[in-house]
């Protein structure tokens, strides 16, 4: 055996330069007894055969214990879920109640001025003769085109 070599591996492992393969290297070495084994090197014997004996080794992790959860084991969760709902619920229905007694009251004061609600009955009413008007125009037109249908048939 080449304890020169082993010697220089064990020196550069001691300035911690050596690779992984050089460590195995080591392990491998030191893992089998040798009877005529340097002193210098039987300091590092019982390190690296633990290192071995170790890597060999095979970890077994202890069972993971099973814990069945009942979904009513948080019930407070779900409670609260519920309350947060419920109160935007009943946030966003009094926002709304709100708007329309602000319309409702927006209305009031403005049918309560005599000027505006004039104003607004015109309009509402300009509106209703526009739309009357679009009406008799097309009747107008329709009672054209039935004026020379009766022509045309010789009714008239």
């Amino acid at each position: 055996m080449d304890y020169n070599r082993i010697s220089a591996l064990l020196e550069k492992y001691w300035e911690g330069e050596t690779s992984l393969e050089e460590e195995a290297g080591l392990r491998e070495f030191f893992s089998t007894p040798h009877p005529d084994l340097p002193e210098a090197l039987q300091e590092a014997a019982p390190m690296f055969q633990y290192f071995h004996v170790e890597a060999t080794k095979v970890w077994e992790a202890p069972p993971a214990k099973v814990v069945k959860l009942s979904p009513f084991r948080h019930w407070m969760k779900y409670a609260a879920v519920l309350l947060v709902a419920v109160g935007i619920g009943y946030a966003l229905q009094q926002q709304g109640h709100r708007q329309q007694e602000a319309i409702i009251a927006l209305k009031q004061q403005e049918m309560n001025d005599p000027q505006r609600a004039l104003a607004e009955t015109k309009k509402a009413l300009q509106l209703l003769a526009k739309n009357l008007n679009k009406g008799t125009s097309k009747m107008q037109k329709l009672s054209y085109f039935n004026e020379a249908t009766a022509i045309v048939e010789g009714k008239d």
